[in-house]
């Protein structure tokens, strides 16, 4: 086992994989577990769809497509935000709408960028490990640590309002402004995760370790703490596994996720069977 760990660590492409997916494991289901409470899980995917607008926009300007995707990304998220706010249109259409829209326009920018850019935006569709440049590092580490002390200053409030939006109105938290800043959240998260495990898949890992996390513990800090534990796990493992598999990351990351899910499940199951059933607090 350790001649394993050091024949990953010989390589500095593997080095930067690996911080990037313990970094993208903590940040994932930090904010997936708002997502959820929510009944949002699915907002990640469709702010992957419109981070795919601004890598395509990158490739077209000849910016930094990580960055580009954290701005267009967060646009798009708060422009969702705001209509379902309104309640003109529903969560579900609103997430349609950024679903339609983010592909469409990543699909017609990579179109009219210079060309080979095609094969460029397969690693940040599916992840890839070879593609973690040292900036790449540096930029998730940022994003990531900011990400993380935002929910630790905010946390208990944001946990209010997406339990339950009205009360926390009439508690005076300013619900407007923790909603746009969860959406904002939310796309970064997807930015920073999106060259580890791919904008198709990234998701995921913003919801099944919170989804595994449920099945066995009761409370918000449990779950959160559980998760965050699920989502470095399967992270890293997906990233040394794809290393010895040579096949992108993602699907391995996800993977690895589903089967936490599914032992997670099993063992749930198994206790319910040997102690009376309790309502589940809410996480």
């Amino acid at each position: 086992m350790g001649a394993v760990v050091v024949d990953l660590l010989d390589y500095d492409f593997m080095r930067r994989a690996l911080l990037a997916a313990l970094l993208v494991g903590l940040a994932a289901p930090a904010v997936g577990v708002f997502l959820v409470q929510k009944r949002m899980a699915l907002m990640g995917d469709g702010i992957g769809h419109v981070a795919l607008t601004g890598v395509a926009l990158g490739f077209l300007l000849g910016t930094a497509p990580v960055l580009t995707a954290v701005v267009v990304a967060a646009l798009g998220a708060v422009a969702i935000e705001l209509v379902r706010e309104r309640g003109r249109t529903s969560g579900d259409v609103a997430l349609a709408l950024l679903f339609y829209g983010g592909i469409a326009g990543g699909v017609l920018l990579i179109g009219l960028s210079p060309g080979g850019s095609n094969a460029n935006l397969l690693s940040y569709l599916f992840g890839s490990l070879t593609s973690v440049s040292s900036g790449d590092v540096v930029v998730i580490s940022v994003l990531s640590g900011g990400l993380l002390l935002t929910l630790l200053a905010v946390g208990r409030e944001m946990f209010a309002v997406c339990h339950d939006e009205e009360h926390a109105r009439v508690s005076g938290l300013p619900v407007r402004t923790l909603n746009l800043l969860l959406a904002v959240l939310a796309a970064v998260t997807v930015t920073v995760a999106m060259r580890v495990v791919g904008l198709l898949l990234v998701s995921a890992l913003m919801v099944v370790p919170v989804a595994a996390a449920q099945q066995l513990v009761r409370g918000f800090r449990a779950t959160v703490l559980l998760a965050l534990a699920v989502g470095v796990g399967s992270a890293v493992t997906g990233v040394a596994g794809s290393y010895y598999a040579d096949t992108a990351p993602g699907a391995l990351i996800v993977l690895v996720a589903l089967g936490a899910f599914a032992v997670a499940a099993l063992v749930a199951s198994l206790l319910r069977r040997r102690r009376p059933a309790r309502d589940l607090e809410p996480v």
